[in-house]
């Protein structure tokens, strides 16, 4: 089991061009810690204005009666690439976890395995 903090730097150092990495709690819209970012990437400000799109999200599917949970969410900027992964089970309830990509240094495929690895790695 991982904390926060172990889990943002193996996000940060598994995942080939990674610029950001948060965790974040999308009922509050806090993040529980951040790493990376830099003047043109606000992670605090960018994992809480996330924090909609998760919810948007989760509110679309209920109204739809979906039942299967979501995965992960891409949203694919010009030049990055920004990976939300809800935490699955019980300690997880209300996180996400939130990594920024380089999208001309990284691999998505792979970023979406490592990000799954700390999910299941997460303990709050």
């Amino acid at each position: 089991m991982a904390s926060v903090e172990v889990s943002l730097k193996e996000m940060m150092t598994e995942a080939e061009g990674a610029l950001g990495a948060a965790v974040v709690d999308y009922t509050s819209g806090m993040a529980l810690g951040t790493l990376g970012g830099g003047k043109d990437l606000d992670m605090t400000i960018a994992a809480a204005g996330n924090t909609d799109v998760v919810r948007a999200k989760v509110r679309a599917m209920e109204q739809l009666g979906l039942k299967s949970r979501i995965e992960d969410i891409l949203i694919t900027l010009g030049k990055q690439y920004h990976l939300i992964r809800p935490v699955a089970g019980r300690s997880g309830n209300g996180l996400f976890l939130y990594l920024v990509l380089d999208r001309a240094r990284s691999n998505l495929a792979m970023a979406r395995h490592h990000l799954k690895r700390v999910e299941e790695q997460l303990e709050i």
